[in-house]
């Protein structure tokens, strides 16, 4: 028998509150509620192990979110004393303890996890996954991929689990607006490294992006009554908070309006001004 993992065990023998399953020698319970109609000994069952509230061996029926091997996103149903708890579609909670946290979560958040055994021999969920992700992508550069954040590192960038199995990277430089642990995210792939491993940019190739960049900047404008309240020579850090976008995109954006005579630039005040307001 195979704590975490689904299995086909023989139905042994019924009782008043359930079914054992196993063998003679070795068996396990499924409880009354969880046994299917018309179940009887010497039947296949496919059922999922994992350890009850009061740590005895139990089977279920129910599908679990997660599996020994696996990785899956899970809510945060509570936090207490030991860790966080998480609902994995079962009857009782799985403990992410505190220790196997990459980030402090609270109830409500959504995080990426694995599940191990401890050393007291139950079932656990780890937020340490970066190990067990994959370097055999299908995905080549300019792919459109979709992924999960499960770490966010001031030094690299945010580390992202593509397709939640394939290790993957959005570099520092590539890092604009906020991005946060957990978050699901669509970006395109610029390199896929001798390893295997993925990098990634959330912003589109430049021709696309710049149209996308031009508008958004335009928008702003229009919202501001016509005015943008600096120029492309700003401070990197001011255009990354207005637009999320870094200085250069945002020098090829405002050249774009200019061109298209959308836009001009009254330096002598450093505002950008709109010609014309839909």
């Amino acid at each position: 028998m195979k704590l975490g993992e689904k299995q086909v065990l023989t139905a042994v023998k019924k009782v008043d509150f359930g079914m054992y399953l196993g063998s003679e020698e070795e068996r396990v319970l499924l409880p009354k509620k969880q046994v299917p109609e018309g179940l009887e000994p010497g039947d296949p069952v496919e059922v999922f192990l994992y350890k009850d509230s009061s740590d005895r061996l139990i089977a279920t029926t129910n599908e679990p979110k997660l599996t020994l091997g696996k990785l899956a996103v899970l809510d945060v149903a509570d936090v207490g004393r030991v860790g966080a708890f998480l609902d994995w579609g079962l009857e009782k909670d799985l403990l992410l303890p505190f220790k196997e946290q990459t980030w402090k979560v609270q109830k409500g958040d959504r995080c990426l996890v694995s599940l191990y055994i401890d050393k007291s021999g139950r079932l656990c969920a780890t937020m340490k996954i970066y190990p067990l992700l994959r370097t055999d992508s299908p995905y080549r550069k300019d792919d459109t991929v979709k992924g999960t954040v499960y770490e966010v590192s001031q030094n690299f960038g945010a580390f992202v689990a593509v397709d939640n199995c394939y290790s993957a990277l959005i570099p520092r430089r590539e890092i604009y607006g906020r991005i946060t642990p957990g978050q699901e995210i669509e970006a395109r792939v610029t390199a896929v490294k001798e390893d295997g491993k993925l990098d990634l940019s959330v912003r589109g190739k430049i021709p696309e992006q710049m149209d996308a960049d031009a508008e958004k900047i335009m928008n702003k404008i229009e919202k501001n009554g016509g005015i943008l309240p600096f120029t492309d020579k700003a401070d990197p850090e001011r255009i990354s908070t207005e637009f999320g976008m870094s200085k250069a995109a945002f020098k090829r954006a405002v050249g774009r309006l200019l061109k298209e005579k959308k836009i001009r630039i009254d330096h002598e005040r450093e505002q950008i001004l709109a010609i014309r307001i839909k």
